[in-house]
């Protein structure tokens, strides 16, 4: 047991400890004004992001993060479902959905700054815009994928509506929807920081922004660590919550690599 959590922490961190060593060696006489060295960044790092900005900065970015993830999965789910299951909706909203899915997010901050402001509800909202597409799209082929002979039996015994939704087709495109929702935390970062370097007055993006303005490039630096970080964290925490709530699945697929 300690063997495999030592190897699987090894898996994990491995590749990341290589290359931030890479990083302190390689950059360990640097005299650019641009590209300090590891070791000012990590100095930076550790007098900026404590304490106050911790809850100034980061906490409030982290909840816009997690308001507008949130809103576009609900959504994409709720939507995917019914495109999936109905092909007069999927016919009328097609064309609408692939028109916007080609717009860029970053495309559409100043369009909802007109009528959303500049304040938390349009940095949800940008965010929201870019998470839904990944996973409204893994909704909708999920939900279409669905075993055709689980579907027949459903319907033999008469098992419809919430009941059929809840035992069949969730379980059953749960898979594809949590790939749409992995990939649409990484979006959600990025848009994250893009939405704060419009108007705002806190958040990573921000303040990313005001150090590389006012030149002070080791904290910069930090501010872009830090984010890399946040992202690596936030990855472990939903391969967590992955692993939980696809366990059936997992092993299954486990039971059929072994057999």
């Amino acid at each position: 047991m300690i063997l495999s959590a030592a190897k699987r922490a090894l898996t994990v961190l491995g590749l990341p400890a290589v290359l931030f060593t890479v990083w302190w060696f390689a950059t360990a006489d640097s005299t650019d004004f641009y590209f300090p060295a590891l070791r000012d960044i990590l100095a930076a790092f550790g007098t900026v992001w404590t304490g106050e900005r911790l809850a100034t900065d980061v906490l409030p970015s982290l909840v816009r993060l997690a308001e507008g993830y949130l809103l576009a999965s609900a959504a994409g789910i709720a939507l995917g479902v019914l495109i999936g299951t109905k092909q007069a909706v999927r016919d009328v909203l097609e064309p609408v959905l692939e028109l916007f899915r080609a717009i860029p997010p970053p495309v559409l901050v100043p369009v909802i700054m007109l009528f959303a402001g500049i304040g938390d509800t349009m940095k949800v909202l940008v965010i929201a815009s870019g998470c839904l597409w990944p996973v409204l799209l893994n909704t909708v082929e999920g939900v279409r994928s669905a075993d055709e002979v689980l579907s027949d039996t459903c319907r033999a015994f008469g098992i419809t509506g919430f009941a059929r939704l809840r035992h069949f087709l969730l379980p059953g495109a749960g898979p594809q929807i949590v790939t749409g929702m992995r990939q649409a935390l990484s979006i959600g970062i990025i848009l994250m920081v893009i939405s704060e370097m419009f108007a705002a007055s806190n958040g990573l993006g921000f303040t990313v922004v005001q150090f590389q303005r006012s030149f002070a490039i080791p904290e910069m630096w930090s501010g872009v660590l830090l984010l890399g970080i946040l992202g690596f964290l936030l990855s472990l925490l939903f391969r967590l919550v992955e692993n939980r709530a696809l366990a059936w699945y997992h092993g299954l697929r486990r039971a059929q690599r072994s057999s």
